[in-house]
């Protein structure tokens, strides 16, 4: 049966979600919060997709978050993890219990900042995170998305925890059988590995971003540049570890993500390229891979890993190293963790949120 959902975003993962959607017989709505991004497309035109997916849709668009919720009952957070917040906080107002909500990809923790702002007005709905975003692709002008690639395995979890089959039940019908099923958010929160390898892929690249030339990001995942990526996931899997929990490793998330076969992290990114989708990498300094990855995915895992005492020594000099490049406080950017005033909180009252979506501190006697 046909879905009504609404996508919250207009960038690259917007437009390529949406072109999803549309070939299986859906029906997108994007939302743009400044407007900016859906303005062709308000005005008729259609959007096309090309690369991995070839399609022409026209989607529709809403002016609003109040519209986006009241014309769909799946609502879909698709933007940079800077942008989440502002978003969460335009659409919590609108949300109801016939409702369902995917973050997509999840950033910080953001599932449980939206599961208490919802709580405050007495309103309940299954929120699923997604480890990472159904494609990768970049926007080509405000009517064209080129999408590199379809993943064929995407990690999600739901809060609360009771609502889990339901939520899995709704992706599959919206995308197919493509997803895996990760115990709890920092499960997901550590099965996202864009930030650290985003962040590894800008230290080794990061003249020619600012140089804005154009250049393949498979091919200069150079031998040295994949053994950092190599060394970071290490650091990843040793805090999942702690937490007893079970996530990809970078070498699986190569593999499934861009259907490679397994062998170091920079041959796989070699063979990527030679197969044409290694992608294109940033062109400009000012890049989601610096500035939504350094605040809402290297400062959750470092945090993380000084919560579990395995500290992620490669995660903390990088935030620290761009922080120096970039003359900005990325720890202090991340708008999410300190609504949610995470320093107050333990270990433990962390793992019940993972489950719930509700960050407490257990009643002291």
């Amino acid at each position: 049966m046909s879905k009504r959902v609404g996508l919250a975003g207009a960038g690259s993962i917007a437009f390529g979600t949406a072109a999803l959607l549309h070939e299986a017989g859906h029906d997108p709505m994007l939302w743009s919060p400044s407007g900016a991004g859906t303005a062709e497309l308000a005005g008729g035109a259609a959007l096309v997709a090309t690369g991995a997916l070839e399609t022409t849709l026209t989607p529709r668009i809403a002016d609003s978050a109040a519209t986006l919720a009241r014309e769909n009952d799946v609502l879909m957070i698709a933007l940079p993890g800077y942008g989440h917040k502002t978003v969460l906080d335009a659409l919590a107002p609108h949300i109801e219990p016939r409702h369902q909500v995917i973050v997509s990809s999840h950033a910080s923790l953001g599932a449980v900042y939206l599961m208490q702002l919802l709580a405050e007005r007495g309103v309940s709905v299954p929120i699923t995170a997604w480890g990472t975003t159904i494609c990768t692709g970049r926007r080509q002008s405000g009517t064209e998305v080129k999408v590199n690639t379809v993943r064929s395995k995407v990690d999600l979890c739901t809060v609360p925890e009771d609502s889990s089959e339901e939520a899995l039940a709704l992706c599959q019908e919206l995308f197919g059988d493509r997803f895996q099923p990760r115990d709890g958010l920092l499960a997901i929160s550590l099965s996202n590995l864009n930030p650290q390898n985003h962040m590894g892929i800008a230290l080794g690249n990061i003249t020619r971003m600012e140089r804005g030339e154009t250049w393949s990001q498979g091919q200069n995942v150079t031998p040295k540049v994949g053994r950092l990526l190599e060394e970071l996931d290490l650091e990843r899997l040793a805090i999942a570890k702690a937490l007893g929990l079970e996530v990809k490793t970078i070498f699986e998330h190569f593999h499934l993500s861009f259907h490679v076969p397994v062998a170091s992290i920079s041959e796989m990114n070699q063979e990527m390229h030679a197969q044409g989708n290694g992608g294109t990498g940033p062109a400009t300094a000012d890049s989601r891979y610096v500035t939504e990855d350094v605040p809402y995915g290297l400062v959750l895992t470092a945090a993380l890993g000084r919560l579990t005492g395995h500290p992620a020594e490669l995660h903390e000099a990088g935030i620290r190293i761009f922080s120096a490049m970039y003359g900005r406080d990325f720890e202090a950017e991340n708008e999410i963790l300190k609504a949610l005033e995470l320093d107050r909180f333990s270990l433990d009252d962390l793992k019940r949120a993972a489950k719930t979506g509700l960050l407490r501190a257990p009643a002291r006697a």
